[in-house]
């Protein structure tokens, strides 16, 4: 059944634009158990995320997990809390806003952007309501994540997908699934770590992603294999060596085997084999988040100082930077291109003529709005 409130209301001259949503994975409303299990039940139960029998699965979710894990998460997550809230969330929103701004500056149309978690708050179909009420008529998403993987930029489309089948008119639909080898991206992160290590380069660099299981690399998921490409090709703009950098992969859950090497076990041979100083970059991340700010800045240096390492150094995610929005806002341009709203011809005050002209041939036909 279609449950659209734009199906009741529909104004033949209503003013039309393009949606941009930009989207990531999202957080908990707050550092508690209480909302950390709210958002692990939604995140975890998601088929794409754990490709176990319901079921089985469903047992094992309820039965042991939300009944222990929310409560270590949410020490964790009150460790990197700050008063904006999540810093994902915070960072998301500025990211948002800067982009509007820009797309406002450099496009002749009406633009809205809206953001939208695939898990929690505001949710995917809160930011669909968003630009459908703002009459959104092409869409573009934007999933915040360089590298494709079915976890993430295909359980974004099947959230899409779960609300748009409720629409009666749906919108022109464009999806970004990947940008790990675009070359403005490998570029703003070339110039990140260049500057984070401008003073006292530590001695190898540590490209650490997102893990995966082993199972779905297996299935055919290309993510690793575009982690190691984003990896080798910002090592190649900054001119290391190969014995100078390294690909891992962090955040394991569960007892299956993942995507190797582990982060944490690479550090730790490291120490042990004597090497004293480390820098470490997250280019998965579009922003810093728990997994980048307390399992890799604080977990993983103490994980290394432990094994003998001496300094260690997290280089930030290139969150808003204005370096960041650029390569955000040229890939939509890249993949807008061919909307009314992003052409150079685009006259507004012809665009209204022509709604009005358009609502009094539907008024003369019988229409009544």
């Amino acid at each position: 059944m279609i449950h659209s409130p734009s199906s009741t209301n529909f104004s033949h001259d209503q003013s039309t634009c393009t949606g941009i949503l930009l989207a990531n994975l999202g957080s908990p409303d707050a550092p508690t158990p209480a909302a950390v299990r709210r958002y692990l039940a939604e995140f975890l139960w998601d088929p794409r995320v754990v490709e176990l029998p319901r079921p089985l699965w469903w047992l094992i979710l309820h039965g042991v997990i939300l009944r222990s894990r929310p409560a270590r998460s949410a020490r964790k997550y009150q460790v990197i809390w700050t008063e904006e809230g999540s810093p994902l969330l915070a960072i998301s929103r500025r990211q948002t806003a800067a982009v509007a701004v820009a797309l406002q500056q450099r496009c002749p149309g009406p633009i809205r952007v809206a953001l939208g978690m695939r898990y929690g708050n505001p949710s995917i179909a809160a930011a669909l309501a968003e630009l459908r009420e703002a009459g959104a008529r092409r869409l573009l998403v934007l999933p915040l994540y360089p590298q494709y993987s079915a976890v993430t930029v295909a359980s974004t489309f099947d959230a899409l997908a779960a609300e748009l089948r409720r629409w009666r008119w749906l919108p022109d639909l464009r999806l970004i699934t990947h940008y790990h080898d675009d070359p403005a991206y490998l570029d703003a992160l070339a110039a990140s770590i260049r500057a984070a290590r401008a003073e006292q380069p530590g001695e190898r660099l540590l490209f650490s992603f997102h893990g995966l299981p082993k199972r779905n690399l297996l299935a055919g998921d290309p993510y690793s294999c575009e982690c190691h490409k984003t990896a080798r090709l910002v090592a190649e703009r900054l001119e290391l060596e190969e014995d100078r950098w390294a690909v891992a992969f962090q955040s394991r859950f569960g007892r299956a085997e993942w995507v190797r090497p582990y982060t944490s076990e690479l550090l730790t041979a490291w120490g042990k084999e004597g090497l004293k100083s480390v820098d470490v970059v997250c280019p998965g991340f579009a922003a810093d988040c728990l997994e980048t700010l307390e399992e890799i800045a604080v977990e993983n240096q103490e994980t290394f100082l432990a094994a003998g390492g001496t300094r260690y150094r997290y280089i930030p995610a290139l969150n808003d930077a204005p370096a960041h929005i650029e390569v955000l806002v040229r890939l939509i341009l890249q993949h807008a291109a061919g909307w009314p709203e992003f052409d150079s011809a685009y006259d507004p005050t012809a665009v209204t003529a022509e709604r009005r002209t358009q609502r009094d041939r539907a008024l003369a036909m019988g229409a009544t709005t």
